[in-house]
């Protein structure tokens, strides 16, 4: 279990695919699996039942407030390559648009 916003920040700069999820979240376990159908090797960080996605997205966002910060945010929450991807539903219509690999790619998540 993960203690701070900290922890996940130093998580989410130094590896290339990461969820963020409750702890025993079925959606995190969904997005994992997907991520490593793809060849992918997700790091999977566990938060406590009362913490805030909004809170930890806000808090880790981009110092320069380039990036437009989703106010809607649900655990899980996948970085990949350091940058938000967003929540599962995002995960799965990457991949339905057969997006997802060339991200991972990118990321340097997978050794294709």
């Amino acid at each position: 279990m993960i203690s701070s916003t900290d922890d996940v920040r130093r998580t989410v700069q130094v590896k290339p695919v990461v969820v963020v999820g409750r702890r025993e979240c079925c959606m995190a376990h969904v997005a994992r699996c997907l991520l490593l159908g793809q060849g992918a090797n997700p790091a999977v960080l566990e938060v406590s039942d009362d913490a805030d996605p909004a809170a930890l997205v806000f808090a880790l966002r981009p110092k320069d407030n380039s990036t437009k910060v989703a106010t809607e945010v649900a655990f899980p929450v996948v970085f990949i390559g350091g940058r938000l991807l967003g929540g599962l539903d995002s995960l799965m219509a990457m991949h339905m648009a057969g997006e997802l690999v060339p991200v991972l790619k990118q990321a340097r998540a997978l050794w294709l």
